[in-house]
């Protein structure tokens, strides 16, 4: 229950929302804390004097609209840098990027978002971090990975997220229940609200697409299991962990804790405030201000409780989250500029302002140490669930994977078909389409 159904979700979801918001945003073999896959490969270091010239960024979703005050607030070390943005459309945006790749007439720097990130790393067109650029163990394991391919760095990050369990407490004290710690009391929560009367106690992400695949790879990763093999050579999706994983996630379903049909994203807000759901399972950061936009401010804080992701039956933690980071194409004209402007997005005084202008999270770890940081219950969650983030397969066929793995979900759900039989065919399908390698 973390995306909208169009690729533009990153735009709604981490832009206007969130700034409207007080409260407040692929997978990898990459190994965490492996400081060598910042430069491995990479160009020549990149030094302290001050950017020159021109830097063409493009960017992406609503993250574009306030990036040129960060451009302000890099010119004050760097005043004979010029920077151009060029806004794209974000379902354009891979398209766009990848014709330019093969024509040589890309832009300097770009940012992508974690769900675009291997399609983007697939065509060879990005250069590797610099040697020293940045510390790999400066950020988060989860977020640094996503941009690691055979163990060399290709991005920057700039911001991250952590999704929660968000419920109404007023709801759930009325049934007697605790926000869910583990598989076992999430379903008892769920049973026990409905025997209080909510119609839908749980939300779950049912479009039946890849973001559908995606909360089932959370739950797969919960229960021990997994999509794709640690080397991402091999598709992994009907292991007994995952079917086990399915059949818990669609078994809520089936037994009318969580509705088949809903509710549609931008109804999330709705249902919860009526009462129709109580609990949003895997949702993210920027529902709280949404809350408070739908019913006035303090609406969130007055009546929303915020828990970290439930563990799985033998206490295996697992999170979704995700975020974007900063690449440098291979043919760009000003890449001394870029990375210098990628590393000064990268430092916890520009992580940090980024979260006031924007309410983007840092990926950075010392970012959150910062005064700015403490005291709210939306970011120590995030916090908490950035530790035990999952990453998506990091392969180019992922999406198109995670559509198939999201079709045949629905098919367990509407009862036409088992989660063995569901995960079996979807395995078939993903060994078809390969891994893009």
């Amino acid at each position: 229950m973390h995306i909208t159904p169009s690729r533009s979700r990153r735009a709604v979801l981490l832009g206007a929302a969130l700034v409207a918001s007080s409260a407040l945003l692929l997978a990898g073999c990459g190994r965490s804390g492996d400081s060598g896959a910042a430069g491995s490969g990479g160009g020549a270091k990149i030094d302290d004097k001050p950017a020159k010239g021109t830097v063409e960024i493009w960017t992406q979703g609503a993250d574009g609209a306030k990036l040129p005050d960060m451009f302000t607030e890099f010119k004050k070390d760097n005043p004979d840098v010029t920077i151009n943005m060029t806004q794209v459309p974000e379902a354009e945006f891979i398209s766009k990027m990848t014709a330019a790749i093969t024509a040589g007439t890309v832009p300097d720097l770009i940012y992508s978002f974690t769900e675009s990130q291997s399609a983007l790393l697939a065509t060879g067109g990005f250069e590797p971090v610099p040697d020293g650029l940045v510390k790999p163990d400066d950020f988060f394991p989860v977020i640094w990975e996503n941009s690691v391919v055979d163990d060399v760095a290709y991005g920057v990050p700039w911001y991250a997220y952590a999704d929660m369990t968000i419920y109404r407490k007023d709801l759930a004290a009325k049934a007697g229940v605790e926000a869910p710690t583990d598989w076992a009391s999430m379903r008892t929560f769920g049973e026990k609200l409905k025997a209080s009367g909510v119609e839908y106690p749980l939300a779950l992400y049912v479009n039946y697409d890849a973001y559908t695949a995606r909360q089932l790879l959370t739950f797969a990763k919960q229960n021990g299991g997994g999509f794709i093999s640690d080397d991402q050579k091999t598709w992994t999706i009907n292991s007994k962990e995952n079917v086990e994983a399915l059949e818990y996630w669609s078994g809520l379903i089936k037994d009318g804790l969580a509705s088949p049909d809903g509710p549609a994203f931008l109804d999330t807000v709705s249902w919860s405030t009526t009462g129709k759901n109580a609990a949003i399972i895997d949702g993210g950061p920027w529902f709280i201000g949404w809350f408070d936009d739908a019913n006035g401010k303090g609406w969130a804080d007055q009546n929303l409780s915020l828990a970290v992701a439930p563990t799985g039956p033998n206490g295996d933690t697992a999170t979704t989250v995700g975020g974007g980071s900063w690449f440098v194409p291979k043919d760009s004209k000003n890449k001394d500029a870029a990375w210098k402007f990628a590393r000064f997005m990268s430092t916890p005084q520009s992580q940090v302002k980024w979260y006031q202008i924007f309410h983007n999270m840092p990926a950075l770890k010392a970012a959150w140490d910062d005064p700015a940081m403490k005291g709210d219950r939306v970011l120590e969650t995030v916090k908490a669930g950035l530790e035990t983030g999952v990453n998506l397969p990091k392969v180019a066929t992922w999406n198109q994977v995670g559509d198939v793995i999201g079709q045949q979900i629905e098919k367990v759900v509407r009862g036409n078909t088992s989660a063995k039989d569901a995960l079996d065919e979807a395995q078939k399908q993903a060994e078809s389409i390969g891994t893009g390698k």
